[in-house]
């Protein structure tokens, strides 16, 4: 029997869906994945750093490579989302100098992250941002859900597939100053602080996410919006295979 086809009876039995969020932060993930699954499903929550307002209903704290590899087996469904700072473009790139100057260093976990993963035998999900080393399966922007964040972001799945959704064309700028230039546009900066980009309110407002005040950590969040999609298709893949051994 595949893993799929093994989440597949739990739901259909309405037994709980055993879940995994790895880097969870506040959760962002993992409430899209609650969206998705529905209240047959428990998700357990992994991060290096203490997240007194994650949203699933067990957390570790502690490496999310080092649990994924001692007991990601005991999960139907594995998401993680490994540190972005060392993986974009401006890190790689005009920040790769300045970084070396003064001793600045970043983890590049993705790697081992998918070497973990895969040892599960698991569906799982990755997802990090634009010039990472994942994977490029699937490319989500807040666009397509109607939100005011853009928020590009990318995911390598294991273990199944899906199509790329289309992309819309966005509506406008993301409003803060631009090289000496303001700018005023249907999205906000849910990055930094300063120079117009968005207050603590402004960011739960454009992500969708209610259950938390910490600023840093909800510039991290992603919003749930992306994984109840993702959680919502990889249920589509698992009646499709159902409907095609019937």
């Amino acid at each position: 029997m595949t893993q799929r086809t093994a989440i597949g009876r739990l739901l259909a039995r309405l037994e709980p869906v055993r879940v995994l969020d790895g880097c969870c932060c506040i959760g962002g993930a993992t409430e899209g994945y609650r969206r998705a699954f529905g209240a047959n499903c428990h998700i357990t929550g992994v991060d290096i750093e203490p997240q007194p307002d994650y949203r699933g209903d067990a957390f570790h704290q502690g490496d999310v490579i080092d649990f994924i590899r001692a007991r990601g087996h005991e999960f139907h469904f594995i998401h993680v989302s490994p540190p972005c700072q060392g993986e974009g473009a401006p890190t790689k790139g005009t920040n790769a100098a300045r970084n070396a100057a003064i001793g600045r260093t970043y983890p590049r976990l993705i790697g081992p992250t998918r070497a973990a993963l895969l040892a599960t035998g698991r569906p799982w999900v990755m997802e990090n941002v634009a010039g990472s080393e994942v994977r490029k399966d699937l490319r989500l922007c807040g666009e397509m859900f109607g939100l005011g964040v853009l928020m590009h972001r990318y995911f390598e799945l294991g273990g199944w597939t899906t199509v790329q959704p289309a992309h819309p064309r966005h509506r406008g700028r993301v409003r803060g100053w631009r090289h000496g230039r303001y700018f005023e546009g249907p999205y906000v900066a849910a990055y930094g602080k300063g120079g117009g980009k968005a207050t603590v309110d402004e960011i739960r407002a454009a992500k969708g996410i209610d259950w938390s005040t910490d600023h840093l950590r909800l510039r991290e969040a992603l919003p749930p919006a992306y994984t109840q999609w993702i959680g919502r298709t990889f249920l589509a893949t698992l009646t499709f295979a159902g409907e095609a051994a019937a």
